[in-house]
């Protein structure tokens, strides 16, 4: 038996060895000083590697990627030999995804760019194909390429809409489907090129009904869909209406007919995620789109594919499905969040479809990451509903995923997530109190001290909503937790959501007497110094409107009031508000004086007399001609 063994790996030995030492001599003619040798060797190259992968692994390990391109790159080397150089890297390219890392870090893509500037059609043509197969790999940057507006506009401004559009009508199936899918991507989140697009001829009609017609049910699916992101992107951009026919009668219908489950599981996802990015900011197109062809409970079955009596036949396209089901998934969640944004009443219906919570629940401890982060913003959009707050996430103890899904995970998901957990700090959420007690004020303490503005103001603003009407205990430990120091780093945040939710926090901190005097008692001096440098600095209307707030708290406090009447300084910035040009800031500044000066409480007259021997009488008085009724009632 041992015998035999060694017998084996001998045989093995010997063959690895053979095929190295034939893939060695493939390398070496290519270093050959006759070029007709070199072409000659790059031609048997080529036939060597087609549909053999472990040759293809062992010239890219032997050096034969750097070699080819510099052929390639050669303007002394024939066009033949450049052109079979670009062949033989695109078949490399077909092989695995570590090929392709490869002839990536060898710098491939630069060259073949480079290579498109040869008037030569057939070499331009093999650069592209190999082009074409590099970017396809998920494992390549796609950054590299045209992604970036700046990137669209330089398209643009080389006439490449005016050299495309013709090609919509080319009597070949695939140049119209490669044009149509080159103003998809033209279009995506760029007003410039919408704009332009909408007023475009194609053979006297207008490009908008060009897109139309490819959406039409006759045609290929590919067609109707990449169409229909067409004119998803131009109306995303402002290019056409909301409310246009081309989107209310033929985009949104045809987008939610490839959600159905006759379709491919890529057409249904694409489909889904398109129709969610179309009507997004519009609660007219989400209401619509609600009650078209029974999409909420149509979505249902994204959860449920490929089933166990699934009709597909092909096992090749069952196990690609099955891989990639999770992809329903997440187009599933992201359209729910999409319908459920602004309207209460698809809201329910969403909530009430077959065992919804439950599989946003599941969603949100799935594997993949961007299911999970497509099941939270599906949770934050319902989340906005005071009703669903008050039944469906008690009832399914939400709460309890969303802070596991809290730990450690990417900023995207935490944004998203602490956004949510926001919602469920409302003082009408049943959730409020559990998530109290599982010790959360600490996490959102430390989300203040993110580099994510986005992070830091969702933290501030969960602990704003928890400080509000909230008993002493919990008010004092959110001071403690967050630190004096970290408070005022925040009040002089440059983010200004920021500093507005930190000036929210203190407000709702500031309330209820017995509290004000205690945090007053503890902390007066930051706080006052803090107010001053808010108030004296140049701020828009809005924080200076909540800075002037929580001074009239303060001045509603039994002793912290005296932080306020022997701060002279203080007194004269509340009298100049009193005076702005803006009502708002009129208003928060004589509710100031209005608690300082209350008839009921111990050392009103005293107080009173301080403020008339300052002026604050005359001030009144022509406040009480003011036209702003609130203000001359004040």
């Amino acid at each position: 038996m041992l015998l035999n063994f060694v017998i084996n790996v001998s045989v093995i030995f010997v063959l690895i060895q053979e095929v190295t030492a034939t893939s060695r001599h493939y390398v070496d003619r290519l270093f050959d000083p006759d070029p007709q040798k070199v072409l000659q060797g790059v031609i048997d190259m080529k036939n060597a590697v087609i549909g053999n992968n472990k040759q293809k692994a062992n010239l890219i390990v032997l050096g034969a990627v750097p070699r080819l391109l510099y052929l390639l790159q050669q303007s002394s080397s024939s066009l033949e030999l450049r052109t079979e150089c670009a062949v033989v890297l695109g078949s490399l390219a077909m092989g695995t995804e570590n090929n392709i890392k490869s002839l990536v870090d060898c710098h491939i893509i630069p060259a073949l760019l480079q290579g498109l500037l040869c008037p030569d059609l057939i070499f331009i043509e093999a650069c592209l194909r190999c082009l074409r197969t590099v970017f396809i790999s998920p494992v390549t940057p796609v950054q590299l390429l045209y992604t970036t507006p700046e990137h669209q506009t330089v398209l643009f401004n080389h006439g490449a809409i005016q050299k495309i559009a013709p090609l919509l009508i080319s009597p070949s199936y695939k140049v119209r489907m490669q044009a149509l899918k080159c103003f998809s991507v033209l279009a995506y989140e760029n007003t410039q090129v919408s704009m332009t697009l909408v007023n475009v001829l194609v053979d006297g009609e207008l490009l908008s009904q060009v897109f139309v017609r490819m959406m039409q049910r006759d045609q290929p699916i590919e067609m109707q869909l990449t169409a229909a992101k067409c004119l998803t992107y131009m109306c995303r951009a402002g290019a056409i209406r909301t409310d246009d026919s081309c989107i209310v009668l033929k985009t949104l219908p045809c987008l939610v007919r490839m959600c159905s489950k006759e379709h491919l599981l890529e057409e249904r996802v694409e489909g889904a995620e398109t129709l969610a990015y179309l009507m997004e900011p519009d609660v007219e197109l989400q209401r619509i789109a609600s009650t078209t062809d029974h999409l909420v409970a149509m979505l249902a079955d994204y959860f449920k594919y490929p089933s166990s009596v699934s009709a597909i036949t092909d096992i090749k396209r069952l196990d690609h499905d099955l891989k990639h089901a999770h992809e329903l998934r997440q187009a599933a969640f992201k359209l729910y969040a999409s319908l459920g944004s602004n309207d209460e009443d698809i809201r329910k219906k969403i909530t009430e479809t077959e065992n919804m919570m439950d599989r946003i629940v599941s969603g949100l401890s799935e594997s993949s990451i961007k299911v999970r982060l497509a099941a939270v913003r599906c949770l934050h959009s319902l989340s906005r509903s005071v009703q669903q707050l008050r039944t469906s996430f008690h009832d399914h103890a939400v709460w309890k995923p969303l802070m596991k899904l809290l730990q450690n995970a990417p900023d995207e998901v935490l944004i998203m997530a602490s956004s949510t957990l926001c919602n469920l700090l409302l003082e009408f959420s049943p959730s409020k109190e559990p998530i109290l007690e599982s010790g959360v004020i600490e996490l959102l303490c430390s989300l203040t001290q993110s580099d994510s503005p986005a992070l830091r103001v969702n933290g501030i603003w969960a602990l704003m909503n928890m400080a509000f009407q909230a008993d002493q205990k919990v008010k004092m430990e959110i001071v403690r937790c967050l630190g004096t120091e970290q408070l005022f780093r925040l009040l002089s945040d440059p983010d200004t959501n920021v500093l507005m939710k930190t000036l929210g926090l203190l407000r709702n901190l500031l309330s209820t007497r017995p509290h004000i005097d205690q945090i007053m008692s503890s902390h007066g001096k930051q706080i006052m110094q803090a107010v001053t440098l808010i108030l004296e600095a140049e701020h828009n209307i809005e924080v200076k409107e909540q800075t002037l707030c929580i001074l009239a708290n303060i001045a509603d406090g039994n002793t912290a009031k005296e932080l306020i009447m022997t701060n002279d300084d203080m007194l004269q910035k509340i009298k100049s508000y009193m005076q702005h040009s803006n009502v708002k800031l009129q208003l928060a500044a004589t509710f100031c004086i209005s608690n300082l000066i209350w008839n009921e409480e111990d050392g009103s007259q005293e107080r009173q007399d301080k403020l008339r021997e300052m002026g604050f009488v005359d001030v009144l008085h022509k406040l009480t001609l003011d036209s702003d009724s609130n203000l001359s009632d004040r």
